[in-house]
């Protein structure tokens, strides 16, 4: 408990009419070099690129900028996707190149929690292993 609130490690705000939204992880930032970059808007984003199947954005150490933003995708069956083709994808929709990730992963499946639920925390440990 901190100053009466119990830290989940989730991220809220509180409404004008005092209900509590939850809009994402801590863990779901990715802090590089001092900018805060928020991976959910991010893979919104690219789910709806026609190559992706399904996407995650996990921070991959990095020892000059503290983080760096990794994506892993699936592809959708007969499509190919590089790092380029969603840099360009993520440009044409108006986003800043500081939110672009730096590294693209492309995995036959993600893996998946029993309630169908991506396992970032597994992702964050292959990002380690790629740093």
């Amino acid at each position: 408990m901190r100053d009466g609130w119990f830290d989940t490690g989730d991220l809220a705000r509180l409404d004008a009419d005092g209900y509590i939204r939850i809009t994402g992880r801590k863990k779901d930032i990715i802090i590089r070099g001092g900018e805060n970059i928020s991976v959910a808007e991010i893979e919104g984003l690219l789910f709806k690129h026609p190559s992706i199947s399904a996407v995650a954005i996990v921070a991959m150490p990095d020892e000059r900028l503290g983080e760096r933003a990794c994506a892993y995708t699936c592809v959708t069956p007969g499509c190919e996707l590089r790092l380029q083709d969603i840099t360009a994808f993520l440009a044409e929709q108006g986003v800043a190149k500081v939110y672009f990730p730096e590294r693209l992963e492309v995995i036959e499946q993600m893996p998946m929690t029993v309630t169908g639920k991506i396992q970032k925390f597994e992702l964050r440990e292959w990002s380690k292993a790629l740093a």
